[in-house]
This record gives C-alpha cells, structure tokens and sequence, in this order.
C-alpha cells in the first residue's frame, strides 16, 4: 500500500548526503553532523551540532528530532530535548542537542549519523475555559494509576 508523501523543501549547506530513510518502512530519516572538526563529547557533556540543513516545512506539520536507537544503546548518546521540535515557520539551520550519558568520550564526526527526523502532522487548539470535565473511568488517575495494583 502507497502512502502519500510529504514535500519539504530543504537547502543543504553541507558537503553531507540530503537524510535519507534507513529502510524501505523506516519513519525517521537519519540526520547527518556537519563539522569542520570532530567533537569530542565528554561523559554528561552536551552539544548543540549543526546538520547544514535548512527547511521549509508545511504548515501544519512539524518536523520531530528524536535519537537513533543505536547511537543511545551502543555509545550512551541520545538528544537532550526529546522529541525536539521543528516548527512550520522556522528558517534557521537544523541543530541537534546531543547529550553524552554514558561514563566513555564520545567523538562525533563530520557526516555522522547523529539523529532522525520524523515529519508529523498536528493540530492547534482552541481553549474552552470551563469550571467542569466529562467524567471517565480513570478520572484523574495517573502516573502508573492503570498498571499493578
């Protein structure tokens, strides 16, 4: 079964690939580091890498920034700001807020697959301010409220 596609215009500054899908289903396109100089992230350290990446992303639409599963279980590295945020209006290079957790330096180099986008549509809200909710069974139960007793 086709699915339908989003397009997003991008700029690409850097001498790395446009991202690109992993695998055929894959959600997330995998985004590169554009360096001049490795960098080299200490234990607990964080870093704010830039990609060259510059997008032009439909209203309506954000574009999620979330970790590469091999990246945080093999090195400890994942991004600090889970899942971040790229919204429709937007202009500016497409940075990536890494954070090393494990006890091991971690160097990054140029064209590393350091994250993956994942382009989502959303909705805004209008408020309805109110003095009462609908009742449900769960209520205001929460936090591990439907888990084990």
């Amino acid at each position: 079964m086709e699915t339908e596609k989003l397009n997003v215009k991008v700029i690409n500054k850097s001498n790395n690939p446009l991202p690109e899908y992993g695998t055929e289903h894959a959600a997330g396109l995998d985004i590169r580091a554009f360096l001049e100089e490795p960098i080299v992230l200490k234990p607990l350290e964080r870093v704010l890498v830039k990609t060259g990446l510059f997008l032009e992303i439909p209203v309506g639409f954000e574009a999620q920034v979330r970790p590469r599963s091999g990246l945080a279980y093999k090195n400890g590295l994942t991004v600090l700001n889970t899942p971040g945020t790229i919204d429709a209006d937007y202009r500016g290079e497409v940075g990536v807020i890494l954070v090393n957790l494990s006890n091991q330096e971690f160097k990054i180099e140029n064209g590393e697959r350091i994250a993956q986008l994942v382009f989502a549509k959303h909705e805004q809200v209008i408020w309805h301010a109110t003095e009462n909710l609908s009742e449900t069974k769960r209520a205001g139960g929460g936090f591990g409220s439907t888990g084990k007793h």
